[in-house]
């Protein structure tokens, strides 16, 4: 939890001194929007750690293919990190970037789930033939 408090802390400290170069100069105060969403980012990770391991126990016990997982959890680091630019570009005054990425992200997400919906229709057929 101390990370957890340690980084709220950097991003309040962050805020004000964003607050004080907004006035004078976007450019840095971009580049300090930057540094410190990276840096949150980093420190979230740790808090991510536990979580994978559990979902990958979770889906030893359903039997779940490791393929799917990855999937599924490259889908939310995709969502994530496009989530965290939209809002970077919008702060730095761009929101058209911002919502170019949400485009992306979304088209790469339904590309990651291709192999997805190729199991559920193989699943789904072989359903169906057994009816």
């Amino acid at each position: 939890m101390s990370i957890f408090f340690k980084a709220t802390a950097c991003v309040l400290t962050a805020l004000i001194l964003w607050i004080c170069l907004n006035k004078s100069g976007k450019d840095i105060s971009v580049l300090l929007t930057l540094s410190v969403c990276s840096t949150v980012a980093l420190a979230s990770i740790s808090f991510l750690k536990p979580v994978i391991t559990f979902v990958q126990s979770v889906a030893g016990l359903g039997q779940l293919d490791d393929g799917l997982l990855t999937v599924m959890l490259k889908a939310v680091g995709i969502g994530l990190i496009a989530e965290i630019t939209t809002l970077v570009c919008k702060d730095a005054g761009n929101e058209s970037m911002g919502k170019v990425v949400q485009i992306l992200s979304s088209c790469v997400v339904l590309w990651l789930s291709i192999p997805v919906f190729e199991k559920l229709i193989s699943l789904l057929d072989k359903i169906l033939s057994n009816v």
